[in-house]
């Protein structure tokens, strides 16, 4: 009893103390009333009193204000009852009830009952749970037009299709059977942390399907092709990359591939063995700043690409500091063109390497165009004395491609650092933190929308783009881009000029920012969205047990916070007020 008694001092003096600081920075009164009933609790126990039952099964009414501030919603109501109810359950266990001295039973039956009443509103909760997604399968639905060359089984590009699909009109796996598949084979890389680490890391791939072989890429960008069918490994390539602790991340989420008229003729046919070296090509970013083309027979070099088919994708680079610039997604191919565009290293100072999206002819890697965000001329390829422009936006996620149009979608990041923007020029702004549509053949800009003005929060566009055809409101056939954003906006535009499909009304948000930088009066808000309908507020706080959501309502209460692009600064509002 002890124990208990311990239990409910500690808590109810948790409770009180951290309720009074919750209340003077403007928060819910609940927590003092609890920690007063427990404390009294405690002194009951003490008394070896009854009395302490029936308190017990009053503070455990707290069930009504649970549900009255999360409703049903289970992951947001198990925290307020979870400890109540198990020291609940502990107060009637025999050996704990046996200590009361004065009669106990009504105050026990009391207690049951709110004990019983919580259970039945924690499992309701947990198969009801509001923020459940339901709906069905449309098995009927019209499948996407197929890649020109493309087999049943083939999967060709990140996405599929260049249009990020990510569709295989494929039915012997369907809505019906999906829940009976076994593991047919596994696969282990051998990709690990490091030379003294031996744990093996995480792939973050999605793989290729050619002709039942697939090929992906592991974290340290070793390349690799496997049998579709047995899981057996046909080759493996090393880049010898040598990562460094300064690297940010260390990430390979994909590789191209690329197929010569010879080998697309081939394969068409289903006879590819008599085809030349690098008919079929792997096409194989990494971290250090290089990329290779390999044969997707062999896994040898393409010696006509490049240098030894090794292209260095730091040539003209205005910081070549290893880590600080980092292919990670895998690059669109079209017929003639590489478009390569690539991660660089955020926050890490005001002079990094330039986010420039680059053309390399597939066959040679010679360079074709460059589209540079961050300079007067974005198109002005530098002489070898010049470099591009330092903290350029670059764009990092996969970028996407239309054949028909001859356009490609890149989602676009923004200039480093990610929360201060006071230095950032015209340049750097324009083409930051939206869509921007390139001609894949020329590098020239076809249109740019913007899905953040003056982004200081880092919400940049961080997905593939999907194209699909939709019908406008007259019946028209339209080409969209679905791009999704961190807002959790998704903006629908014409693939063709960038206009919007679905309206995103530009609205007011919050000012006052820090000394030297500036904030635009407003930003776009598609009316396609899974963003909260509301800002958050205290209620909102979440933690495993009812003590974390107390001290996280403390903090929330002493931030500044006015909804999603409340700007970052230096002062600490302690008054602040919800909406």
């Amino acid at each position: 009893m002890w124990l208990t008694l311990i239990f409910l001092v500690l808590s109810g003096l948790y409770l009180v103390i951290g309720s009074g600081w919750l209340i003077a920075v403007g928060g819910s009164p609940y927590y003092i009333a609890a920690g007063i009933v427990t404390l009294l609790i405690a002194w009951f126990v003490a008394r070896r009193s009854a009395i302490a039952l029936w308190l017990y099964a009053l503070l455990l009414a707290t069930l009504i204000w649970a549900v009255a501030e999360s409703g049903f919603d289970f992951w947001a109501l198990a925290p307020r009852l979870d400890v109540l109810v198990i020291v609940g359950i502990w107060m009637l266990l025999p050996f704990t009830y046996r200590f009361f001295m004065t009669p106990a039973r009504s105050g026990a039956m009391a207690l049951a009952v709110t004990l019983v009443l919580s259970g039945i509103a924690l499992v309701y909760a947990a198969f009801n749970d509001p923020q459940e997604i339901n709906g069905t399968v449309n098995a009927s639905a019209t499948p996407p037009n197929a890649t020109p060359g493309e087999k049943p089984g083939d999967w060709l590009a990140y996405g599929n299709s260049h249009g990020g699909t990510r569709y295989l009109p494929l039915a012997q796996i369907n809505e019906k059977n999906v829940g009976d598949l076994q593991v047919a084979w596994t696969f282990r890389t051998g990709d690990m942390k490091g030379p003294n680490d031996p744990v093996e890391i995480t792939d973050e791939v999605t793989p290729l399907a050619v002709d039942g072989t697939l090929f992906f890429c592991t974290p340290h960008q070793n390349a690799i092709a496997v049998d579709g069918a047995t899981g057996k490994e046909k080759w493996r390539f090393n880049p010898e990359l040598k990562p460094d602790p300064s690297f940010q991340h260390v990430t390979c989420r994909g590789v191209s591939y690329y197929e010569t008229p010879a080998g697309a003729s081939g394969r068409a046919q289903g006879n590819t063995s008599g085809l030349a070296p690098c008919a079929q090509r792997i096409i194989l970013p990494v971290n250090d700043g290089r990329l290779f083309e390999l044969d997707a027979h062999t896994g040898k070099r393409c010696l006509g690409f490049a240098k030894d088919g090794e292209l260095d994708l730091q040539h003209l680079q205005p910081v070549k500091t290893p880590g600080q610039y980092e292919p990670t997604s895998p690059p669109v191919v079209t017929s003639k063109v590489i478009v390569v565009a690539d991660a660089v290293m955020d926050n890490y100072g005001s002079r990094e390497p330039s986010g420039v999206i680059r053309g390399f002819d597939v066959e040679s890697g010679k360079l074709l165009w460059a589209f540079d965000p961050g300079a007067r001329d974005p198109n002005a390829i530098p002489d070898d004395q010049h470099s591009f422009t330092t903290n350029s936006p670059n764009s990092w996620a996969p970028a996407a491609y239309d054949p028909k149009l001859d356009l490609v979608y890149l989602p676009m990041g923004a200039t480093t650092p990610d929360i201060w923007g006071g230095n950032r020029t015209p340049e750097q702004e324009r083409y930051a933190s939206g869509l921007r549509a390139l001609n894949a053949t020329t590098g020239k800009l076809a249109w740019f929308y913007q899905t953040v003005h003056h982004d200081l929060w880092d919400m940049d566009l961080p997905a593939q783009p999907t194209i699909a055809d939709i019908k406008d409101a007259n019946g028209n056939i339209v080409p969209a881009i679905y791009a999704p954003a961190k807002t959790g906006n998704i903006f629908v535009l014409d693939c063709r000029n960038g206009h919007l499909i679905v309206p995103a009304p530009e609205q007011p948000v919050p000012q006052g920012t820090a000394k030297g930088d500036r904030l635009s009066p407003t930003q776009p808000y598609s009316q396609l969205t899974f963003r909260p309908q509301k800002n958050l507020t205290g209620t909102d706080m979440w933690g495993a047990t009812m003590y974390d959501p107390l001290a996280c309502r403390v903090i929330f209460h002493r931030l500044r916070y006015e909804g999603p692009f409340t700007p970052p600064s230096f002062s600490r509002n302690t008054a602040c007020r919800t909406a």
